[in-house]
């Protein structure tokens, strides 16, 4: 299993490259990030650190044996005990129980670590590996929503017992 780190600075070329990489993948089942994503992604990536260490937000790659990125969990927004999650999984490592994993591992720690009480996630009603990822965390329906001018699902998991 690829091992869950907290993004750090010398994670960027690898990022980078999971990126270009799965960029089409991607942008089957979520908005594509567009050229200045790609264009700026150096001074993304110092943008991304500055609000880990502000504690606004938190990064986390899945890195592979050897070095590789296989996909990113992100717990965005962080505020009054509650963060948005966000995942997405390489397409060489989708279908593997890695997303299942990793968004476990992140829920852990967003309780033990980031001291939060819940989380929320959305995603599209036509990405049902997704809706199944999220089902199987522990995450349940609130509402509906639209992304990206799709229809979508909102969920939510509390992280107390």
């Amino acid at each position: 299993m690829p091992e869950l780190q907290l993004l750090r600075a010398e994670h960027a070329p690898a990022l980078l490259a999971f990126e270009r990489e799965n960029r089409a993948y991607f942008a089957a089942s979520i908005p594509d990030r567009g050229e200045e994503y790609f264009a700026r992604f150096d001074q993304r990536h110092r943008a991304l650190l500055a609000e880990q260490e502000a504690g606004v937000c938190y990064f986390h790659v899945l890195v592979g044996a050897a070095g590789e990125v296989l996909g990113r969990v992100n717990l965005v927004d962080v505020s009054d005990g509650g963060a948005e999650l966000g995942y997405r999984i390489a397409e060489q490592a989708a279908g593997r129980g890695i997303a299942r994993a990793a968004v476990r591992e992140v829920c852990g720690l967003a309780d033990v670590r980031y001291g939060l009480t819940t989380l929320r996630a959305a995603t599209t009603l036509d990405n049902a590996a997704s809706r199944a990822v999220l089902a199987r965390a522990g995450f349940t329906v609130t509402g509906e929503t639209l992304l990206s001018g799709r229809p979508g699902v909102v969920y939510l998991r509390s992280l107390e017992d």
